[in-house]
C-alpha cells in the first residue's frame, strides 16, 4: 500500500497528501481540467503573481506559465492577465479565469456530496494508519528478545 498522496502529472510530478475525491475533468480531444490547474489559478489569485504562486507551490515558474498557457489555450481565452513592469503584484485573473475556478469547484462539491456514502464506507473499511517508510515499529516480542540477550 502507497501513502495518501496522488502523483500528478500537471503539478509536475510534486506529490501533496489529498483525502476525499481527486477530480479531472477530461473532454475526450486531450484537453482536461484538474486540480493543481485550479489550485494554481487560486494561488495567483492570492499571490497576484505567477512566480509567487509558483513558488507557493513547490512549482517552477515555467511549469506554471505553461500550465496557464495550456489553459487559455485550451479555453480561447486568457485566464489570466499580467501587468508589466509591476513588480510582484503584476497578474490578476480575468473574469473568464474566475468563473473557471467557480465551475470547477461546484463539480467538487456535487461529486463529493453524491458520493459521501460510499467514500465514508471505503474509509471505515481502510486499515489502521501506517507508518511512514522507514520508521518500522517494534515487533512483538522484541523487548523480550532484548532482555533475554542482555541478561546471559
Amino acid at each position: 500500500m502507497t501513502d495518501n498522496r496522488d502523483h500528478d502529472p500537471e503539478d509536475g510530478g510534486n506529490a501533496r497528501p489529498r483525502d476525499g475525491l481527486f477530480i479531472r475533468v477530461y473532454f475526450g480531444d486531450g484537453r482536461h481540467l484538474g486540480p493543481s490547474m485550479i489550485e494554481l489559478l487560486e494561488a495567483i489569485r492570492r499571490e497576484r503573481s505567477i512566480l509567487s504562486a509558483a513558488k507557493k507551490m513547490g512549482m517552477s515558474y515555467r511549469r506554471a506559465w505553461l500550465l496557464v498557457e495550456e489553459l487559455d489555450t485550451s479555453y480561447g481565452q486568457r485566464v489570466v492577465v499580467t501587468h508589466p513592469g509591476r513588480r510582484g503584484h503584476g497578474t490578476d485573473l480575468t473574469p473568464f479565469g474566475e468563473r473557471l475556478i467557480a465551475l470547477y469547484r461546484a463539480i467538487e462539491e456535487k461529486s463529493a456530496a453524491a458520493t459521501a456514502a460510499e467514500t465514508a464506507e471505503l474509509r471505515a473499511a481502510l486499515a489502521p494508519e501506517r507508518l511512514p517508510r522507514g520508521e518500522d515499529k517494534p515487533q512483538p516480542g522484541a523487548k523480550k528478545a532484548a532482555k533475554a540477550g542482555g541478561e546471559g
